[in-house]
């Protein structure tokens, strides 16, 4: 049965509603346009994966880190960025125009155009993707993760807040459970979109929602903003782009983002014309848990680990200088992805735990995202790991816990797939750093970066336990975490250039169609190049956001 299109028409049109289509609609309402937001889901998931998130952004020489004693500038962030990216092909130079414009906002007008719309953050500034090969190869030189207070809810609540006014006067429309299948062109120009209207489903955030067709919809707009995300809902889609140099694809990935992050604007996209680049090019993590009360199917979630923690491939074998925890995730990757396992292993104390176990999430993080003073207070600085961890260690699939060495090795081996495990191997690497943790001198390279890291205020003060032994009755129980590949964001996606003007395969603008955020690889195809600095997804979603809805609105 044919269904009867139902019509709208608007300056502007914004597909999907996450932090960067926000953004974008935002900027469009401020120069005085019509906007229509459409989105797939039910209105509970307005705001889209932006607010499940842990809320880091990256700044550059920030109030923040000049209290923290932290000395940081745009020529070091700007050799950090691109070392850390690897760009080499002909199709990065605009990904390379939009690393430059990003570290300038990100050294420039960025905190305080976030400031006066209410956002803060915490003081202390974390250090992620810390490298480890040298001072022009990948990581961070300094701590830029800056928290947002209040987490991903704090980010999306001043747009969240611009959307609703402007839906309240009028000059919005925001169109839940509309879902694209089409972008509309006329003359060479995209002048719109259609597609299918779901039916009601009545779904919490985040949980899968019906696909069942009831109707059908077309918008005419006079400019299109494409910010749909990307892939890593999709197992299927991850499989089909996973880059030989990552090793072979995981048979089995826990799944880091909602299952409505299905791609399905790739196709749609690229049948208009636009030019999708680079994505062979991701970012999943190795620290992946099996979530012990999920949300979506296959739901884990990240450890943010401190150094501390000895890791082992599913063979027992220590992982090889600079991969240690917090230190490189895409090596690590490519690491463990030539083993041919799909898992790997943490061996820690409940003293490294307590002091170096966070977790990524807004949901995991209630005294951040809740700005709760009283209770980040009890919850970081007191005795005992936080609440949510504690409940991993209680609950979680992947903990296991045991009050000495040998107990615990029998758990790993009798867990699935522990009879990989060579267990000699594991006790001799555990032994062994414990002798060197008792002298002052030593030649374990990570005894000596998480001793050297203690020189830095804030990874003492929250993020690093003190050195001790892993078998130290006094900082037990003794700790294995099995450890999967979690799916979390797309690298590359649809060429802009830097007002955010979808390409086409010749390089020549789409007239009408705009892209922001991951569906645009974070600008421009693929801003971050083959590797991430960490606290620049939010960030870019922000940026290309603004870019593609300015220039939307002109």
């Amino acid at each position: 049965m044919t269904l009867t299109p139902t019509p709208h028409t608007t300056d502007v049109l914004v597909i999907g509603w996450g932090l960067a289509g926000l953004v974008a609609a935002g900027e469009a309402l401020a120069a005085g346009r019509r906007v229509v937001i459409v989105d797939q889901e039910t209105r509970t998931d307005f705001g889209g994966q932006a607010w499940w998130s842990f809320g880091g952004l990256f700044f550059i020489d920030s109030p923040e880190q000049r209290r923290m004693g932290i000395r940081d500038s745009l020529e070091l962030a700007r050799e950090d960025w691109f070392g850390n990216a690897g760009f080499d092909r002909d199709e990065d130079a605009w990904p390379k125009r939009w690393a430059e414009a990003y570290l300038q906002f990100a050294s420039g007008e960025k905190r305080a155009w976030l400031r006066e719309r209410g956002v803060g953050f915490f003081p202390v500034v974390g250090w992620a993707e810390r490298g480890g090969y040298g001072a022009i190869g990948p990581g961070n030189s300094v701590p830029r993760f800056h928290i947002t207070w209040g987490t991903g809810p704090g980010i999306l609540a001043p747009f969240i807040a611009a959307a609703e006014q402007g839906e309240r006067e009028g000059r919005l429309t925001i169109l839940a459970r509309h879902r694209v299948t089409t972008l509309t062109t006329t003359d060479g120009a995209v002048t719109g979109a259609s597609g299918e209207i779901l039916e009601s489903s009545a779904t919490g955030r985040g949980e899968p929602s019906s696909r069942q067709v009831v109707g059908a919809f077309s918008v005419d707009a006079g400019a299109t903003i494409i910010s749909s995300g990307g892939i890593g809902g999709n197992h299927e889609l991850v499989r089909a782009a996973w880059p030989s140099r990552l090793g072979t694809a995981p048979s089995h990935m826990l799944t880091g983002v909602p299952a409505y992050v299905d791609g399905s604007m790739q196709a749609v996209s690229a049948a208009a014309g636009a030019h999708l680049i680079n994505g062979d090019r991701m970012w999943h993590y190795v620290e992946g848990i099996t979530n012990w009360n999920p949300v979506w199917p296959s739901h884990g979630i990240r450890i943010l680990p401190g150094p501390s923690s000895l890791w082992f491939d599913a063979t027992g074998s220590r992982l090889p200088v600079p991969l240690f925890p917090g230190f490189d995730t895409l090596g690590t990757l490519a690491h463990l992805r030539q083993t041919g396992h799909d898992h790997s292993w943490f061996v820690t104390s409940r003293q490294i735990v307590e002091k170096e176990f966070a977790l990524s999430g807004s949901e995991q993080n209630p005294d951040l995202t809740g700005k709760d003073l009283g209770l980040l207070v009890k919850s970081r600085l007191a005795k005992g790991p936080t609440g949510p961890v504690q409940a991993f260690l209680d609950e979680g699939e992947d903990f296991l816990v045991e009050d000495d060495l040998e107990a615990l090795l029998t758990r790993m081996q009798q867990a699935p797939g522990g009879e990989l495990l060579d267990i000699e191997r594991v006790r001799r690497e555990v032994i062994a750093r414990d002798r060197e943790i008792e002298n002052d001198f030593t030649k374990d390279a990570q005894i000596g970066m998480l001793r050297s890291m203690r020189n830095y205020r804030g990874d003492k003060l929250i993020r690093t336990a003190s050195p001790h032994r892993l078998q130290d009755p006094s900082a037990g129980p003794l700790i294995a975490v099995k450890l999967h590949v979690l799916t979390r964001k797309s690298l590359g996606g649809i060429e802009t250039d830097l007002d955010g003007r979808a390409l086409d395969s010749t390089g020549s603008v789409i007239p009408g169609l705009f892209a922001a955020g991951e569906a645009s690889g974070f600008g421009g195809g693929g801003v971050h190049g083959y590797r991430a600095l960490e606290g620049t997804f939010l960030g870019g979603c922000l940026f290309s956001g603004r870019q593609a809805g300015r220039a939307a609105a002109r």
